[in-house]
């Protein structure tokens, strides 16, 4: 019998891979410090706080989070990945990042009324976030930041839709830095005002035990069921990659602990590598919290998060659905059993010990949907989550457990800061050289009006745009290019086109040849990475179809109509059980499928589920054919359930 547990003593989720080295190492502390004082400017700016009777402008409070958060990155970032120590060439640049930020936070009046610049402190920060893209991000994220950022200087020389206005190389950098198309706008308020609360919100579950308490959770819920360490892996990266909003982040913390639990249980490396890459890849589009990109999603559509995070709602529960089938279909195919009874931790003690964790949760969700504090609302909830955590000894927070918690709120805003900030110059090229509008016509001209020929171009651009650097560039590129000309060829629900790019944006992470997740995940496995990430894009099949689904059936989303659901999301659900089992030769209620059966049933299973009645009728004889054919031929062996 293949059992294990993942316990909760070895839950904690991992940092990202820092440098700060002991908890009270100088550069450790110095981490600290300027963590502090960005969340204290943080505090004082979003709630309005006054000093002598003045707030902080926008433009200053923006320079002094640039400042302490880029020094800090510089701090704990390292420039290669065997680098342990804080070179001085990266504490002259923390201290040069830092004065050059609050020089500019100084003149941030005349920066905006009366057009102030400085050329060469501007280019000495646009090379300083290069480099912070390099660390966060990796070479290929560089690459596209750099590539597309010096754009406009040749944006004449291009062809077609991709001509733009051409721009002078100081008329560039001062765009940039000091205008509200670069620095000064919209990918600095993210981090700074919007996911602020989050990330704080992230580090506070953390440092009082909801990682603990989400994987005992999730072993006393799934942990007795067939494949029960996948399943847990499956539930706990969920919940913590919401949490953390990063994906690479989830894998290297959860998925340190996840993946050697699931190959001691009998997991192949490659399977329980490829299980934590798309658990953890799902985390980000998963509600209440999410990643990044929600929030640059409702600010770019002009709708609130709360409207983001209940369209959410589906995809995400259908994603991790099929997930959870597989798992349990290779357990069911390979014989694996669950834990004993009475080695698993008890429901409700779980629940007497963590019910602060799902109380906050549900605050968070009450705020954001019927009070509509928007990103006060974090705010407020970890203002509630200190006073329960002092409700028993092992959460509350001790003065040592506080400093464990600021380090740890720091690394998410630094690491978070590092990404989003070097996209300004991405989102400035775009807006400068009014490209942005020559794409949208010339997709809209290259599909010749036809609905299906725009999408597919678009699938095509989001996986390619995905592939070269992160998710979020690739998202805002394609919002304000191919969004447009999808919404004018088929008059689609803006909301439904937005996630449809999202979710496409993402594959590649998963997806060969690139697959950076799966890669990662691989690595932690001991697995072939690639051999991991195309077992990653059979795992992670239900986020290949269902953007198509909601694109044409916004009732999936929760948007508009929602009497559809009615037909739709039951033949969805039976679509996906099907394609599971055919993808693992397993199927659910039915038992083993034979060779030759798994082709047919992932072909009747994606038409029953497609969104249109004549799919869905043809799919669905197909699907009732072959599901009692499989019954019939396993009848009365054991574990049809």
């Amino acid at each position: 019998m293949k059992t294990d547990i993942i316990t909760a003593e070895e839950a904690a989720p991992g940092n990202e891979v820092t440098r700060l080295g002991d908890a009270y190492s100088w550069q450790s502390i110095a981490f600290v410090v300027l963590s502090v004082c960005g969340l204290v400017s943080g505090i004082a700016y979003i709630f309005g706080f006054t000093w002598e009777g003045r707030r902080l402008l926008e433009g200053e409070y923006y320079w002094i989070f640039i400042g302490f958060f880029a020094a800090a990155a510089f701090i704990a970032l390292p420039a290669r990945a065997a680098q342990t120590k804080v070179p001085i060439y990266d504490v002259l640049a923390a201290l040069s990042v830092l004065a050059a930020s609050f020089y500019f936070a100084h003149n941030a009046w005349d920066m905006v009324q009366a057009g102030w610049s400085n050329l060469y402190l501007g280019i000495l920060i646009w090379l300083l976030m290069m480099e912070l893209a390099r660390r966060s991000g990796g070479t290929p994220f560089l690459l596209v930041v750099v590539l597309i950022g010096l754009y406009p200087l040749v944006a004449s020389h291009f062809p077609g839709l991709f001509m733009g206005v051409p721009y002078q190389f100081d008329h560039m950098i001062e765009s940039y830095v000091f205008r509200a198309e670069g620095m000064m706008g919209i990918t600095t308020k993210i981090v700074a005002e919007i996911i602020l609360g989050f990330l704080v919100f992230a580090g506070i579950l953390l440092a009082t035990g909801a990682g603990t308490f989400f994987i005992d959770l999730a072993n006393a819920g799934f942990g007795r069921y067939r494949g029960g360490s996948a399943k847990v892996a499956v539930v706990a990266s969920a919940f913590m990659g919401s949490l953390s909003g990063s994906i690479f982040s989830n894998i290297a913390g959860t998925g340190s602990i996840t993946i050697p639990t699931m190959k001691k249980a009998g997991y192949p490396p490659h399977y329980a590598g490829a299980i934590e890459a798309c658990a953890s890849t799902g985390g980000v589009v998963m509600p209440p919290v999410m990643g990044a990109i929600a929030f640059v999603m409702a600010i770019t559509i002009g709708v609130d998060y709360a409207t983001i995070m209940i369209a959410a709602i589906l995809p995400s529960l259908l994603f991790y659905f099929g997930l959870i089938l597989q798992v349990d279909g290779y357990a069911a195919r390979n014989g694996m059993k669950g834990m004993p009874k009475e080695d698993l931790p008890s429901t409700r003690k779980v629940l007497m010990r963590g019910w602060p964790f799902l109380f906050v949760m549900a605050f968070l969700m009450w705020g954001l949907l019927y009070m509509r504090w928007e990103y006060y609302t974090p705010w407020y909830a970890c203002i509630l989550m200190i006073g329960l955590s002092f409700l028993r000894k092992e959460t509350r927070l001790t003065p040592a457990r506080l400093y464990s918690a600021i380090r740890q709120i720091g690394v998410l805003i630094t690491q978070t800061a590092a990404i989003i900030l070097p996209i300004a110059f991405v989102v400035g090229a775009l807006t400068i050289t009014g490209v942005t509008g020559s794409v949208t016509s010339g997709l809209v001209g290259l599909g010749g009006d036809n609905l299906f020929l725009v999408i597919l171009f678009g699938i095509v651009a989001c996986f390619v745009m995905g592939m070269a650097g992160l998710a979020i560039v690739a998202y805002i590129f394609l919002a304000v290019t191919l969004a447009p000309a999808i919404i004018e060829v088929g008059g689609l629900n803006t909301i439904a086109v937005h996630f449809f790019i999202v979710y496409y944006a993402m594959l590649s992470v998963i997806t060969p040849p690139v697959g950076a997740a799966a890669f990662l995940a691989g690595t932690i496995a001991g697995a072939k990475p690639m051999r991991t990430s195309f077992t990653a894009m059979r795992l992670g099949i239900v986020i290949y179809f269902v953007p198509l689904f909601f694109l044409f059936q916004p009732a999936l989303l929760l948007q508009g109509d929602l009497t559809p659901l009615l037909y739709v999301l039951p033949s969805i659900i039976a679509g996906i059980m099907l394609i599971s089992g055919g993808l693992e030769g397993y199927l659910l209620g039915a038992g083993l499928v034979k060779p030759w059966q798994r082709l047919p049933l992932i072909a009747a299973g994606f038409a029953f589920s497609f969104p249109g009645p004549m799919t869905t009728l043809i799919g669905g004889l197909a699907s009732a054919v072959l599901a009692a054919m499989v019954w019939q031929q396993n009848r009365g062996k054991p574990g049809l359930v």
